[in-house]
């Protein structure tokens, strides 16, 4: 596996963890729909919150929060939009990105920014 996709998945299994911790039910990891995919999707009091993760080792060049565009973000929606019809949800939605910096000697450094976008209006 490439290094970078090794990165991405030990960021996913800290941001699970971490969220594990603070109350959250993880109802899928990964998730895929067509072309769609959703990082985390949880609940949390009556709340579905769906998650980005990025990660990103301690070298980066660019915040790992600055790395989720608007086309992404538009992405994430739909996906969300997709999800909660094909599993016929009616639970308010929040979207939330956790950013993870990978230290040395493996330690994570992790943010978790709720409400960190909205769905755009058209």
């Amino acid at each position: 596996m490439a290094e970078r996709n090794e990165t991405g998945k030990n960021g996913e299994l800290a941001a699970r963890a971490f969220l594990e911790k603070q109350g959250y039910k993880i109802r899928h990891t990964n998730w895929h729909w067509h072309h769609y995919e959703l990082d985390i999707v949880a609940v949390k009091e009556e709340e579905l919150v769906v998650v980005e993760v990025k990660t990103r080792s301690e070298n980066y060049l660019v915040d790992p929060v600055e790395a989720v565009s608007r086309g992404q973000i538009r992405r994430i929606v739909a996906a969300a939009d997709a999800y909660v019809r094909y599993f016929n949800l009616s639970l308010p939605i929040r979207f939330d990105i956790i950013s993870i910096i990978i230290k040395e000697g493996n330690s994570f450094q992790i943010e978790h920014i709720e409400d960190a976008f909205y769905a755009p209006c058209y």
